[in-house]
């Protein structure tokens, strides 16, 4: 057991470093003043179909299949929350497209991609 506070800030940092080299760099994506996409009519509909069948507060253990316990996509709070994380893992923009979720299909297009970085530079609406 880690009882050195000086030993676990150095387990948790090495931690962060490795979950950060995982996922992807922010796509640069910014809000355009006509962006039309909400949570009606993009974002609820993509979270369901390609995050929420392993971020979901309703699903524990192996049915999370891999995905860490309390990261979850199932409320606009919740997305809100962690707009950059899913855009690193997830989004694409003019600095690149991250495509290391999700890990099995179905999988979102590369302009699905673009339309969810959009969706959570403008806040998640």
């Amino acid at each position: 057991m880690l009882k050195s506070p000086r030993v676990v800030r150095a387990v948790l940092g090495a931690l962060s470093v490795l979950v950060l080299s995982a996922c992807g760099e922010p796509t640069g994506t910014s809000c355009p003043p006509d962006s039309t996409l909400t949570a009606a009519n993009f974002g609820t509909d993509f979270m369901t179909r390609y995050c929420n069948r392993c971020h979901a507060a309703s699903l524990s253990g192996s049915a999370r299949q891999g995905a860490p316990a309390g990261v979850n996509f199932d409320t606009l709070d919740a997305v809100r929350r962690q707009t950059e994380d899913i855009d690193r893992w997830s989004g694409a923009g003019p600095n690149g497209e991250n495509t290391q979720m999700p890990p099995s299909g179905p999988i979102p297009t590369s302009e699905e991609r673009r339309q969810l970085s959009e969706w959570l530079a403008c806040g998640a609406p």
